[in-house]
Formats: C-alpha cells, structure tokens, sequence
C-alpha cells in the first residue's frame, strides 16, 4: 500500500536510506535485520511505497537512531509522529478532518508546513496564507473558486485559519516573507477588508520569529517574477528540504539540491533588494493609511 503523498513517501525514503548507510547497512541487511523482504525496504526508500510509523520506528531502532527531533521528524513525514500526525497513537492530523474537500497536494502542503521549522516564501499576487484574516481569505477562495458552495468556501477558510496555529506553538514556524507591493495594493474583497488584512500583517511582524520585507515597485525587475514560491526547511538536515511552486489547478514539488540552492540564491538576492523589515513596515503603515484608510472599519 501506499501512504502518504508522494513528496513525503520520498523525503521519507532518502533520509531512511540516509540512516541506513550511516549505520553501515546494505538494503538486506537491514530488512534481515527486521525481519522484512529486502524489496519492502527498497520500496520505501525509494517512495514508491509509504510507511506506516511503526514501520519507521522498527527500522530506526535497528539502525541505532535515537535522536528524538529527528525521529519525530521522520514520524511526521509519514503521517505520525508530534510534528503533525498521529502523534504514534493512531490519530490523524488536524487537517484529515477536511480530507473529502482538500486534494492530497494540499493536505501535503499543510503536513510539510507543520513539521518545518521554517518557511521562506515570496509572495507577488496575493497575501501568504500564514498571515490572511478569516475575510481576506474569503474573498480569495470565493474568487478563486467561483463554483463552490459557500459551506465549503467557510471550509476552506476555517483550514487557512487553522494553518496559522504554527506561527504560535511551543515550537513555532520561523516565517521569512517578502511581499511585492502589488500585493498591498490589490484590492480583495468588499470595503474594510484590506484596511484590516494590512493591520494584521503588522501585528504578526511584531512576533520575534517572522521576517517581514516588501519589495516596492521602485526596486525593478527582479527575479522574482517569475512567480511566487515557498521553500520549507527541517530541523536538522536539509536533505528534507523542499520548494513548492504553486500553479492553478496542482502544485510542483522540486527536491534536488540544485533547485534548492537556485531558490535559496533567488530569495537572498531578493530579500537584499527588499526594504529592512523595519522600513517594510512602515511602508505597509503608509499604504494602509493612504491607500485604503477610506475604506475600512
């Protein structure tokens, strides 16, 4: 069976193979060694089969792992574990409550998202989902997916607001973002929302762990035209790495270090035309005054 979407069945699979060869194991060795076929093993270390978190647990005991972060890390990757799973005791993800309504890339997505340490994203159309107010995200879903029911459309909205909880945990998402202006500007939804969605983006700048930077239309072309994206990193080892590019009906995974290290290069090249987070700001606190101040709440 598989379990688990694709791009976590690999990033599992790497780091098992990963472990697997630091403990000096062949691939029948080590399903020897808990009592499986060999070709079990190559199918999880390659992702084309997922494993359940027992499974994970039997073959990291046998390769002598014991860091606990990292164990956890590898139980979230495949649906368990205290990242964002079943915390080993048979318990879903928050997000499987809306798994009829949500496409495996997205309830992917949000796994990634809850067990990452940290996200870098660039945004040039519309506010991150991580700092959207219930309203803004409203009208983006109602004008992204004109066809659905409102009860589903309040579904959706409910799991945007629900994804936010990272930023606020024991243990919480550290968020480096950089807006283009055009998304301070565009205007979304009925009068009050973006008076209000502006102030919230400066209210969770204020928390330690989240980086916000505008790139102002007077910074140029920039690379970062090409289109938005989210790199999400894990504690660790950045063999876990993974970019997700967004487009209109699917999402690209890329997991190659040379697409990770092209991502990483456009982002801190963006991040150094950017405005400081300071300056950023007071650039949102200037728009919302002069640009939207007439019509809010």
């Amino acid at each position: 069976m598989r379990y688990g979407p694709a791009v976590r069945r690999r990033k599992l699979g790497a780091e098992l193979r990963r472990q697997r060869t630091l403990a000096g194991f062949t691939s029948g060795e080590a399903a020897r060694l808990v009592g499986w076929h060999q070709s079990k093993v190559s199918r999880i270390e390659t992702g084309r089969s997922g494993a359940r978190p027992a499974d994970v647990e039997l073959l990291l005991d046998a390769y002598g792992v014991r860091d606990a972060e990292l164990r956890a890390l590898l139980a979230a990757l495949c649906g368990g574990g205290t990242q964002g799973g079943d915390g080993g005791n048979g318990r879903p993800g928050w997000w499987h409550t809306y798994r009829d309504l949500l496409p495996p890339e997205y309830r992917d997505f949000i796994s990634l998202e809850y067990g990452a340490s940290r996200a870098r994203t660039l945004e040039t159309t519309v506010v991150p989902g991580l700092l959207q107010t219930p309203d803004y995200a409203r009208a983006v879903t109602r004008a992204t997916l004109s066809d659905l029911p409102a009860k589903q459309v309040e579904e959706l909205v409910e799991v945007r607001i629900a994804r936010q909880e990272v930023l606020r945990g024991e243990r919480p998402l550290e968020l480096c973002a950089v807006l283009d202006e055009a998304v301070l500007r565009r205007e979304v939804g009925p009068p009050g929302v973006m008076a209000a969605q502006l102030r919230h983006i400066l209210d969770v700048g204020q928390l330690p762990h989240v980086l916000l930077q505008v790139l102002p239309f007077a910074s140029g072309v920039h690379i970062g035209i090409t289109g938005p994206f989210v790199i999400f990193s894990f504690p660790l080892t950045s063999d876990l790495d993974v970019v997700v590019l967004d487009h209109l009906t699917s999402s690209l995974y890329l997991e190659q270090k040379a697409d990770l290290r092209a991502y990483s290069d456009a982002f801190d090249m963006l991040r150094g035309r950017a405005l400081s987070c300071d300056k950023s700001a007071q650039f949102i606190a200037r728009i919302a005054e002069t640009s939207w101040a007439g019509s809010g709440v």
